[in-house]
Order: C-alpha cells, then structure tokens, then sequence
C-alpha cells in the first residue's frame, strides 16, 4: 500500500509540475509576443541623437523569432537588430529633421569585416546630409576604430585602450588530438588550396594555404589602412609603421598620432553632444536607440501597388533538407526560390549570401533555382561577409555579383572526410564490430573499418567529378573558359577586390548597390522591396525553436569563449556527403 501511495504522489507531482511548466511557458510567451508585436511608434523629439551601439553579434536580417535574444536568466529580451534594419535606419536618419546626429558607442565588433565595411558606409553616406557623428570609447578595437574612423570627432577615455596592431588569424589543428584517440580520418579532397581539411591531417598550414591565407590578409589590411589614412588624414606609411612597430601602447599615443581627436571622460563627450544639439549643460540630452529609433517612422512612402524586388536572404552553413533560421536548408531556400519566380509582381531578385559552404548537392539543388528564375527576372547576387565554396556555387549563375571590398570568396573545391572510429572505439570503449554485406562495396564509408584502396580511389573519383561540375557551373555562369576557372578554383581563397580582378566578381558594393543594379536590369523607376524569409506566427516559432533556443543559451554560458570550437566540431559531426565548404573558419582579429 505504501509503494502505491508513493507511487501516484510522485505521479500527481510529475503531472502539476509539467502542467506548471506549460503554464509558465506560455506566460512568458505571451508577454514576450506582447512585447514584440506593440505597435506604438516611437516618437521623436527636436534635436534628438541617434546612439548606435553595436557589441554584438549582427545577423544579415533582424530576427523575427522573438526568442532569438531571450535570457532565460532574466527572463528578459533584446531586440537586436540585423545589417538590414541598422542600414535602414542610418539612412532613415540621415532623412529625419528630428535626428542632429549620431553618437557611436562602439568599443567591441564581433563582427565579420565585411558587416562593418557596409555600416561604415552608410555612416559616410549620413554624413554627406551635413549631420555629424561623434564616437567615443573606454577600449576600442581595430574592427571598432576603423568603423569610428569616419566620424568628425573621436574621443578616447584618458585610461582607454585603442588596439591598432595590423590583422592576425589563427587555426587550430586536431590531428594530434585525433592520433592519440586513435581516430583515422580519411580524407579526400581536390584542388590544392582546399585546406578545409588540413587541420585533419596536418599539424600546422601547407605552403599553398599560408601562401592564400597571407595574400587574402595583406589585401584587407591594406584596405583597412588606407581608408583609415584617408578618413583621418594620415600618410598610410606612417600607419603602417604604427602598427608594425606597435607604438599606440597607451591613450596619449592614439592621440599623439592622430588615432583619435580628444582624450577625455563621458561626461565631457555629453557635454559635446548637448552643444551640438542646442542644449545647455543642464538639459537632457535627447537620444533614442538604434532599436527603438526601428519604431520610428519614416519619411519614405512605400506605394504598395509599385513592382517589388524580391530579397532574399542566405545565411550560415548550406546544409540538405529544410535546415532553420542559422543555416540554409536547400528545401526551404529552393521552395522560396520557387514561390518568388510565381510572383508576378516580382519582377527582380537580389540574393545576399553570407555563408561559408556545406553540402554539395544542396548547393546544386538551389543553384537550378537561381538557374531557372534568371529566365524570369534578373537575379542579382550581393556577398556578405563570406560567400566561399557553396556560398560561391549558388551565386555563380547571377546576372551580377557585388561584393563588399573585403568579402572572403572563392574557395572554388570540394572534400570529403569519413573518420574511422574501429580502434578508439575497441581501445578506449572496448566495443568491437563484425558485419555481413551481400555485395563487394555495401560497407563503403562504415565509420568502424579502414577504407581500402579501391574504395578509396571510388570516393576519390567522385570528389573530384562534383569537383569538376563545380567549375563548369562556375564556367557557364561567369562566362569563362573551364581552364580560366581551373586558375582561380583550387579551392583558393579571395577577397572581393581580388575576386573581381580575376572576374568572379562584377562590382565592389553592398546591398544599396544590388537592390540599384537589380531595378534597372528590370527597368523599375518605382518598386519597393519584399525580404523572404517571411516571418512566422509566433507560436509556431516558438515550438520550432524554444528547445534549440534554450540549448544554445545554457551551451554558450558555459562555454564562453569557447563557444565557437563546441560550434565548429557540431558542423563537423552534421556534415553529409561531399562539401563544398570554405577551408577554415575564418576569424580575423
């Protein structure tokens, strides 16, 4: 009697506790939905500040999952948002009668270079109105100085940091880690650049990936240093003397060199603001965030009857199936693909791809996408921070293609990698494995026995047969000859200024620039644009990423700054079939 008793109290317990977390759960969406779905417009005063911090990570396009940014610690959410909107509203205030200027607030950007070109632009742009932008920091990064370059006025704390010591990228190798565990990893690859594999099986760079590596960083250093000297008037030698010999070592250094304008403290930036919006040192100075200033409403009118121009954005790692909001899935992207080609009254399509690669046949399945709407449309490619490897094969089709200076690109291979898992697995688990096939090759790629040599010579051939249709993909669509291609392919990477001297690329720009080139290749004078993917009902969001969102949350809590290799060895572990994926993760600091 006694066992039963207990038994179907910790059953009524089990059963009101999750009851309790249903009840809790869709408390805290409703409120998050109610916060996310008020329509109140913010409103503006006269001789308001637009204050822009941007110490965090920025997507392409602003999230509509109202979880993306939610701390399950605090239960509260941050709307942070994407390079669409942080453009659209820097151009919106460069409009805004309300708006005097801009106050960056940058010390951090964990930032691909290629989002922080597009901001910096479209700061230089707002400034041509005759507005200012003052900027100002405790500790400032080079990403973040060379962002706040642009401003009419630069102020740095008297104890700040300024870092300015030329660009450094590291890669980690695992293949000592893999020896000792007793992990093989059979690797099969084409294209003598392709070092995605490289940290598989080596213990530091091969020639040709050191030699791609430096010629790609000395380009963007040497873009980073003469816009510097050009927004700040200073000789590029003497910049890069500054930073080889690392002479800013304090704050009086950045400013005897002309680094920044002022040392001082915040309040005498405040100080600055309130004059230049016409307040005395008593009044508040009127600012509104770059989130909030979202709400605002602009000056633009939207006909709604005009012809759109479809956006389309595509984002991380290219993987098969429908994939989620941090990848992109082949079915989902090729069935929007589908749906914008139906669209009559769209009469162009602007792809902005940031994305490093992943699954050959995904690439290929959306690439006959792009390849049957440019019967339609015209399809106009822009380039993010990274469009390599897959991220190039789906781009290689389009009528045009922009990238930003410094866009990593190329990476024009493929690889393919099946670790065998027999002796760590009996060593270390002691678990061993026997099989039955019924015919010679029906274990070919088992993850627990060697590859033999036919087998190996089998994966080989179709490695370098996707190899081959790649750069025939990239030959049609480019117009080029297949042996121009086998030049620039090898799997070697570029920046987008070198990429457009050997003609995978067609102009240096951004997303203005794609969404201009696309209305007149439609012959529009007046269109607006449509961004897909479209947004979902919330509670449908909610259920489809609530456990994924959690996860992530506590995972990078812990992980901290490690949180990126736990990410990297994840996308290793989903890999399938051949890749055609960017050599390496790609950090520059």
């Amino acid at each position: 009697m006694g066992f039963f008793k207990t038994f179907f109290a910790a059953l009524f317990a089990s059963i009101t506790g999750f009851f309790i977390i249903v009840l809790l759960s869709f408390l805290i969406i409703a409120g998050i939905v109610a916060s996310a779905s008020k329509e109140d417009e913010t409103k503006l005063e006269a001789n308001s500040i637009l204050h822009i911090n941007l110490d965090y990570s920025i997507s392409e396009k602003t999230s509509n999952n109202p979880f993306e940014n939610f701390n399950f610690s605090t239960f509260e959410s941050s709307n942070n948002l994407g390079l669409n909107d942080i453009l659209k509203n820097i151009k919106k205030a460069k409009e805004d009668d309300n708006i005097k200027g801009i106050y960056l607030d940058v010390s951090i950007m964990p930032n691909g270079v290629a989002t922080t070109e597009a901001i910096r632009n479209q700061l230089i742009d707002f400034k041509t109105s005759g507005k200012f932008v003052i900027a100002y920091a405790e500790v400032m990064t080079q990403k973040a100085f060379y962002l706040v370059s642009i401003a009419d006025k630069v102020y740095l704390n008297p104890f700040g940091v300024l870092e300015f010591s030329g660009l450094n990228t590291e890669l980690a190798f695992f293949k000592n880690m893999l020896d000792r565990l007793g992990i093989e990893v059979q690797i099969f690859y084409a294209g003598k650049f392709k070092s995605a594999t490289e940290p598989f099986r080596l213990e530091k760079m091969s020639d040709p990936n050191r030699e791609q590596i430096t010629s790609y960083m000395n380009s963007i250093y040497n873009h980073y240093i003469k816009n510097i000297s050009d927004a700040r008037n200073i000789n590029e030698n003497l910049l890069d003397s500054i930073s080889d010999n690392l002479l800013v070592r304090r704050a009086e250094d950045a400013k005897a060199f002309g680094l920044v304008d002022e040392l001082a403290y915040y309040d005498v930036v405040l100080d600055d603001l309130k004059k230049r919006t016409g307040k005395k040192e008593a009044d508040k100075l009127v600012s509104v965030t770059l989130s909030n200033y979202d709400k605002a409403p602009s000056k633009t009118k939207v006909d709604l009857k005009a012809d759109k121009i479809a956006v389309l954005y595509a984002e991380g790692d290219i993987v098969d199936g429908k994939g989620d909001d941090n990848n992109i899935g082949s079915e989902r992207i090729a069935k929007i693909i589908r749906k914008i080609r139906q669209d009559k009254d769209i009469k162009a399509l602007v792809l902005r791809v940031n994305s490093p690669g992943g699954s050959a046949l995904a690439s290929e399945i959306m690439l006959r996408e792009i390849e049957l709407t440019k019967k339609k449309m015209p399809v106009i490619v822009s380039m993010g921070n990274v469009a390599a490897s897959g991220g190039y094969y789906i781009a290689c089709y389009a009528d045009t293609i922009i990238a930003e200076p410094n866009t990593i690109t190329g990476s024009i291979g493929v690889f393919g990698i099946i670790p065998n898992m027999q002796d760590f697995l009996n060593k270390h688990v002691g678990i061993t494995f026997d099989n039955v096939k019924t015919g010679k090759f029906s274990d070919l790629g088992s993850l627990v026995k060697p590859i033999d040599t036919e087998g190996r010579s089998i994966i080989q051939h179709g490695v370098d047969t996707i190899y081959y249709k790649f750069k025939k993909r990239v030959a049609e669509g480019r117009n080029m000859t297949m042996e121009a291609v086998d030049e620039v392919a090898q799997g070697r990477v570029w920046t987008g200024v070198q990429a457009k001297e050997i003609g995978l690329v067609d102009v240096i720009g951004g997303m203005n620039e794609a969404i201009n080139i696309a209305a007149y290749k439609a012959g529009l004078k007046n269109y607006r644009t449509k961004e897909y993917p479209e947004k979902e009902e919330p509670f449908e969001k909610f259920f489809k990423s609530l456990k994924n969102d959690t996860e992530t949350y506590f995972i990078k809590s812990r992980l901290g700054e490690f949180y990126p290799v736990w990410e990297k060895m994840q996308s290793i572990k989903e890999m399938n079939g051949i890749q055609a994926r960017l050599p390496f993760e790609i950090v520059i600091h």
